[in-house]
């Protein structure tokens, strides 16, 4: 349970203290204020999923806006347009780093808080999850001297984390590693590192042009954001160096056809990728309250046509004063695409996205939903938590299922912890 705080008794500085404190103790990657008319709400994001933790009182509501601004280095006299900031702080022995946002709304500003945990970065590929034959592809791509290298996956899929972790691979005193990002998020020894500034015209494509002229090896980029961008780091990548990137998609079809959307040279775009990495983060079944239910026929029929596995039984969890809800901590699914040379020669060719789709998603390639079915196999997640990430029919499934799909139920429907069907919102 969340520790509550007695705001009568605590003076406004250690109010805020116990609540960012509070909030790291208990894992969480963000803190919401939601102003209200009088109060404001605070609710943590844990596992992915918002909580309401606790109301902050009209009698200070001024106050503690007035404190988070003013340690995150925003103007307390600007309520009216939206501002950045940062935090840096050790509260109670926990060393914090957090990135600050407020924004104006009806009800007044409203301010998030994420908290930058890099500690898996640091700890290796190894700790985050990879599959033993998804691991081993990402090995295998980074020894790679030239090319691009995407990580994929919504806001919030840990995408910083498994690059920072590629970085701290790549990161050797014989090699020159430049990055662009925006924010620095995680500062590396021996990495040149580069905040950009849109204000001032440091963007990330000018940046990039600058780069080049400093003789690197390898060169991280935050995000591909726009066409220029994308177009520099592709010839950057035929220029002898290796390119690590982010970009917004769902899974390694969509990449692909997303870079050809950014009017990028298909010749050019078949020569320099090298692989995709998508991702989304399942949240972990609590192991203090895990228990074991019978699977219905449509799990083992969905299980079966995946992964060539029989299953009797599915591990669930009814939630404990250890976890939110049955789920404690979070663990990635990967779908990691080696760009061979037969998908080269079909996104030169321009190859319609049917005909892309089926060399994409071959027996070599694990689908985000076989990954994310493996896992609920060895008990680490549910089946509800991966159909709640990955839809049935999408694109990378399709080849997957083939024409199963009649004979599975609609995927909006899972099973409670007594085994009967009820509806899922997803």
């Amino acid at each position: 349970m969340l520790k509550q705080i007695d705001f009568t008794k605590l003076p406004i500085t250690e109010i805020v203290n116990e609540i960012i404190y509070t909030a790291a103790e208990a894992g969480a990657s963000d803190i919401h204020f939601d102003p209200a008319e009088k109060t404001i709400k605070v609710r943590f994001r844990i596992d992915g999923v918002l909580i309401d933790y606790t109301v902050i009182p009209e009698s200070i509501r001024k106050n503690l806006v007035a404190r988070l601004k003013i340690i995150s280095g925003m103007d307390i006299t600007e309520s009216r347009l939206p501002q950045d900031g940062a935090i840096k702080t050790i509260i109670k022995n926990i060393s914090l780093d957090m990135r600050v946002s407020s924004l104006p709304t009806n009800e007044g500003e409203k301010i998030v808080i994420r908290i930058l945990d890099y500690s898996s970065s640091l700890n290796g590929l190894e700790s985050l999850g990879f599959a033993p034959k998804n691991l081993e592809k990402m090995k295998a791509l980074i020894k790679e001297p030239n090319g691009i290298i995407l990580v994929t996956g919504a806001t919030g899929s840990g995408k910083s984390t498994t690059v920072y972790s590629l970085l701290q691979l790549l990161n050797t005193p014989k090699v020159n590693l430049v990055t662009v990002e925006d924010p620095v998020e995680m500062n590396i020894d021996g990495i040149n590192q580069i905040q950009v500034n849109s204000e001032i015209g440091l963007t990330f494509a000018n940046v990039l042009r600058s780069i080049l002229r400093q003789d690197p090896d390898i060169i991280m980029i935050g995000e591909i954001r726009d066409d220029e961008t994308a177009k520099i780091a592709v010839r950057a990548s035929i220029t002898g160096h290796l390119v690590l990137s982010t970009l917004h998609t769902n899974n390694a079809l969509n990449t692909i056809e997303r870079l050809r959307d950014m009017d990028v040279e298909t010749y050019l775009l078949a020569s320099s990728l090298n692989g995709i990495v998508s991702q989304k983060l399942a949240r972990r079944i609590c192991p203090h309250c895990m228990k074991k239910r019978t699977a219905i026929d449509y799990e083992k029929k969905l299980i079966k046509s995946n992964l060539g596995i029989d299953i009797t039984e599915l591990a669930y969890a009814e939630g404990c004063n250890e976890c939110v809800g049955g789920y404690k901590g979070r663990i990635a699914i990967h779908e990691v695409l080696v760009i061979n040379q037969e998908i080269r020669d079909a996104i030169a060719n321009g190859v319609p996205k049917e005909e892309l789709r089926k060399l994409v998603y071959t027996n070599d390639t694990t689908t985000l939903l076989q990954d994310g079915l493996q896992k609920v196999v060895q008990n680490i997640t549910t089946i509800e938590e991966i159909l709640r990430l990955v839809e049935l029919d999408d694109e990378s499934t399709k080849i997957v299922l083939g024409k199963a799909d009649n004979n599975l139920p609609n995927n909006n429907i899972v099973t409670n912890t007594s085994g009967e069907e009820e509806m899922l919102d997803i």
